[in-house]
């Protein structure tokens, strides 16, 4: 990164008790490793990223199964010029191991101290780092108890290897299970204005102290007010999107319909649907920051605004009646007031 284009100061929160302090949107990088999200070019990610982070975004999200390797290989690279006053904290993943000869297989989600000790050593070198600011465990494991793999995570912590260590896509009862053993830095549960079932689990971390990042707030793209019928029905067969029953049918019309309630109250604030949506995420007090995924420059440009709107008590009503109206997703239709 050049020194003629510092980063621009975006408002930041605690994340939870870890001592990080975050911006409210990160970058995701799923779409970075190149698999099912179709072809993508690494150069225009790299760029992405580096715009991003100019942009003021200081955190990246991350996870060893996004293109099996690939997608932190790219953040690796996309870091590589930054000094470290430049350089983003970078959050990953563990608990989903590929087979190397048949990678195309579903992945294991395995919690084994063997593999889980492997995965974060790969992540390490492919990340170039020696510590990982935020390490998740992505999935619950079929092979390993919770209360196993979490004293493993806690370990790596203890060890100075993480700095924060944090669960992904898991449900009440299993943080209760795990704040037990040792404190829950952080939860990364699915969260959009069409997908809302995570409230529950939002709440427990807000009551908690733990922090809280949201992935696809945008819902994959549906969100974006950029999004068609045509669009759904031309994504190629590599892009899983394609098979997803929210991008089909009855679904994606009351998606759609929901994403253009999002376009007058996006014109009364000068910004986009797109930063509509994300900041909807973001007005749930639990919520620390929201996760939002670019392939190329021009996309971070369209979500950046997230980062600083301040949806008013109108507009989320606004946004619950077209909820009810146009019956998208499930789950509470507003945050509490």
């Amino acid at each position: 990164m050049s020194s003629a284009s510092p980063a621009i100061a975006l408002p930041t929160r605690p994340l939870g008790r870890t001592g990080m302090v975050i911006t409210r949107v990160g970058f995701g990088a799923w779409a970075a490793g190149g698999t099912e999200w179709g072809a993508v070019d690494d150069a225009a990610s790299i760029r992405a990223i580096r715009h991003a982070v100019e942009r003021g975004v200081n955190w990246i999200d991350t996870a060893p199964i996004y293109g099996f390797g690939h997608s932190e290989e790219v953040v690796r690279r996309a870091l590589r010029d930054m000094s470290a006053a430049e350089r983003p904290l970078v959050f990953t993943k563990c608990g989903l191991a590929w087979d190397e000869g048949n990678p195309q297989a579903a992945p294991r989600r395995t919690g084994t101290a063997e593999s889980l000790r492997r995965e974060l050593d790969a992540s390490l070198r492919r990340l170039g780092v020696e510590r990982i600011d935020l390490y998740q465990m992505h999935r619950p494991a079929d092979d390993t108890p919770l209360e196993d793999y979490w004293q493993t995570l806690l370990g790596f912590k203890r060890a100075g290897k993480i700095r924060a260590v944090a669960l992904s896509n898991h449900s009440v009862e299993q943080l209760e299970r795990a704040e037990r053993l040792g404190h829950v830095d952080s939860l990364q549960p699915p969260f959009s204005a069409i997908r809302r079932q995570a409230a529950a689990e939002i709440e427990w971390c807000r009551a908690q102290g733990a922090g809280v990042i949201v992935y696809s707030p945008m819902q994959a793209g549906l969100l974006t007010g950029a999004f068609s019928a045509e669009r759904a029905k031309s994504l190629p067969a590599d892009d899983w999107r394609s098979r997803n029953a929210q991008f089909s049918g009855e679904a994606l019309l009351r998606n759609l319909a929901l994403a253009e309630a999002l376009k007058p109250i996006a014109a009364r604030h000068d910004t986009t649907a797109a930063a509509v949506a994300v900041a909807w995420t973001l007005a749930w007090s639990g919520v620390t920051g929201a996760i939002v995924g670019a392939r190329h420059p021009a996309q971070v440009d369209g979500w950046i605004g997230a980062a600083t709107l301040a949806l008013t008590d109108e507009d989320l009503d606004e946004i619950a009646a077209a909820i009810e109206r146009t019956g998208a997703g499930s789950g509470p239709s507003r945050p509490p007031r």
